[in-house]
Formats: C-alpha cells, sequence, structure tokens
C-alpha cells in the first residue's frame, strides 16, 4: 500500500511540474505586461473593430449580403435633367452595394419603339430590376414585364402614364419610382409675378408625351382662372419644333414649356426662335430653362435618381414589394432665373429666386 501512495504521489508531482512548465512562460508574459499595455491592446482591438465595422457598413457587398444584382437603366433620351437622375441613381446605389451590383445603361436617343426594344432585352436577359427613366421608358417596360420590379424616374404622373384610375399612391402593379412634378399652381404664379401685364400665354409641348398633355392641361387652368388666354402648341417630335414655336410666339406674349423631354433635346431651336423675337420662356425644369427659358419652378434630379436608388436597394435587398410602394416626389423645389436672358428681356427676379447660368 506504502508503495502505491508513493508511486501515486510522485506521478502527481510530476503532472504538477509539467503543468507549471507549460505554463510558466504564458503566465510570465502576463505578470510582466503593465495593465495600460492590456488596456491599449483591448482598445486597439476595438478601434479595429469598429474601423472594421464601419467599412462593412459601407461595403456594397457586405449591404448585399454576398448577393449580386444587374440593373438595366432604359433612359429615353440624352439631356441634363435625365442625366443628372441617371448619375444620381447609378451614384447612390453603387454606395450601397459596390461591386455587387452591375449597371446595363442603355439609351433610347427619344424613340420609344427603342425603348421597347431596350426593355425587352432587359427582361430576356432576367435582369433583376429595371429603371425607367422619362414615362415612354417606364410604358416601354411595364408592355415588357409584369414580373420583374420596374422603377421609374422622371416621370410626372404615374396615374396619367399608366392610365390607373382611381390613384392612391401605388400602382398595384410591379411599378414605384419618383416623379419629377414641381407644382403647377406654383409654375403658374411665376408667369403671374413677372408678367402680370400680360393676356396671352402659349403651352408649348411635345403631343406624343401623356405627362406632358397632362401638365398643360392642369396648368392652363390655372392660368385661366389668374385671367389669361391660354393656347397649346404642339409638335409631334423634333422636326417641328422650330415652326410651331415660331406660331406660338407670334401670338403670344409669354410661352410655357413643361418638363417635355422633346423640348429638352431641342431648347436651341426653340430659344433661336423665342429670343430674337422677344417672347420669354417659363420651363418645367432647370435643364428646359438653361436652353431657352427665363425662370423656372424646379426640383434636382440628381436628388431625384438619388432617391429611386433607395427605393431599389428597399426592393433588391430588403425585399419590398414593389406594388404598395407609394411613387416618392422631390423633397425640395427650387425657385431660379437665369440672367443673361432676364436681362436682355428687362426682367426682373424677385430677390428669392436664384440665378442659373446657361453654361454647363
Amino acid at each position: 500500500m506504502k508503495m502505491k501512495k508513493i508511486l501515486a504521489l510522485g506521478m502527481a508531482m510530476t503532472m504538477a511540474l509539467s503543468l507549471s512548465a507549460c505554463g510558466g512562460s504564458s503566465s510570465a508574459a502576463k505578470s510582466e505586461a503593465p495593465a495600460s499595455s492590456a488596456a491599449s491592446a483591448v482598445e486597439s482591438e476595438a478601434t479595429a473593430s469598429s474601423a472594421a465595422e464601419s467599412s462593412a457598413a459601407s461595403s456594397a457587398a457586405a449591404a448585399a449580403d454576398g448577393q449580386t444584382y444587374t440593373v438595366g437603366i432604359c433612359q429615353l433620351v440624352q439631356h441634363p435633367a435625365l442625366d443628372a437622375a441617371t448619375q444620381g441613381f447609378k451614384d447612390a446605389l453603387t454606395e450601397k452595394l459596390g461591386d455587387s451590383v452591375t449597371f446595363d445603361e442603355q439609351n433610347a436617343a427619344g424613340d420609344s419603339a427603342t425603348c421597347s426594344t431596350i426593355c425587352n432585352q432587359f427582361v430576356s436577359s432576367n435582369y433583376d430590376l429595371i429603371m425607367a427613366n422619362a414615362t415612354p421608358a417606364l410604358q416601354a417596360a411595364v408592355s415588357a414585364t409584369s414580373d420583374i420590379p420596374i422603377l421609374g424616374t422622371s416621370v410626372t404622373d404615374y396615374a396619367t402614364a399608366l392610365d390607373i384610375k382611381d390613384w392612391a399612391g401605388s400602382t398595384g402593379i410591379n411599378v414605384s419610382g419618383t416623379s419629377d412634378l414641381a407644382p403647377l399652381d406654383q409654375q403658374a404664379e411665376i408667369i403671374k409675378t413677372l408678367f402680370p401685364e400680360a393676356k396671352n400665354v402659349g403651352i408649348l409641348y411635345c403631343s406624343a408625351e401623356a405627362n406632358s398633355k397632362y401638365q398643360a392641361t392642369v396648368i392652363t387652368e390655372a392660368l385661366t382662372g389668374m385671367g389669361y388666354t391660354v393656347k397649346e402648341y404642339t409638335f409631334a417630335d423634333s422636326n417641328d419644333v422650330a415652326q410651331v414655336t415660331q406660331s406660338a410666339c407670334g401670338e403670344n406674349e409669354v410661352l410655357y414649356i413643361p418638363t417635355d423631354n422633346t423640348a429638352a433635346s431641342c431648347t436651341e431651336a426653340i430659344d433661336n426662335v423665342a429670343t430674337p423675337a422677344g417672347i420669354p420662356i417659363v420651363c418645367g425644369e432647370e435643364g428646359i430653362c438653361k436652353g431657352c427659358g427665363v425662370a423656372t419652378l424646379s426640383i434636382s434630379y440628381y436628388d431625384l435618381g438619388v432617391a429611386t436608388a433607395e427605393m431599389a436597394y428597399e426592393v433588391l435587398v430588403n425585399g419590398a414589394d414593389v406594388s404598395t410602394m407609394d411613387v416618392q416626389f422631390a423633397p425640395n423645389v427650387t425657385y431660379e432665373y437665369v440672367a443673361e436672358r432676364c436681362e436682355a428681356l428687362n426682367i426682373t427676379a424677385p430677390e428669392d429666386y436664384t440665378a442659373i447660368s446657361t453654361e454647363e
């Protein structure tokens, strides 16, 4: 028994020494490290962790949770307003999703039929989302698919564009987006403020654009209520813009152009007629105003694109139902005037109007 006890005691001592040897170096290091160094190490780890979390938060890949997305962009025509909306959309969605999102950006060069071809290609490629920039692009996308989520931008009135009778803010189909409509009653007030003595106002727009017709109807009612005589002048496409503008200038003291895509791409032709004739033009947005106008109540199309990107993120990443998402509007509007044209036409803009330049 004694021998067994002695052997057991010896083995226990050996194990104790062994454990002490294995842990000695680590224990010594721990005992030698000052408390401040340990705290500093913890703080450094926390800082690194915070930086990593911040990086991950801004990282598109992290935001996309490993998913990748392809977004088709169909833009009706190239002009400053639509270009800005597309750029804002791409910048904001790239900021959120980084390399996880890929864009197929196509421009229809003002042709509605080309919009249809583009959107059908997006559908054939089974893209994750379609961004339709301008009303004809939106209508083409809707005709192409009832399944892929569609977000419009630079669309004035979705009820008009999609022929929805009982409008309640959302479409009920695979479509939502942002509207570029600045309050039309306030646009009419610009004409009253700047041209109180005028009698006749001509409204110039493209007959092929449903939303331009909508704006013309609404602002005609507002201007008529202010005592103006209002007449609409429409062109079918860019080929007859100059001729129609000449007719409008010959019969009115002031012209109004709504947010019309064809007019926006033909501002030089319009200005070449209106400025020599001494006829001022109030416009529905900044890009047209820079090209041929004297004043506008405008929104930021870049910000509108950003708002559309935020909706896209909700659809793509968070699974939001696009059919129930309310159409969004620009949060701010700004009264603007073109100083050069106002000076040439002896127009004095109110002090709260912001001067804009015709130069890019």
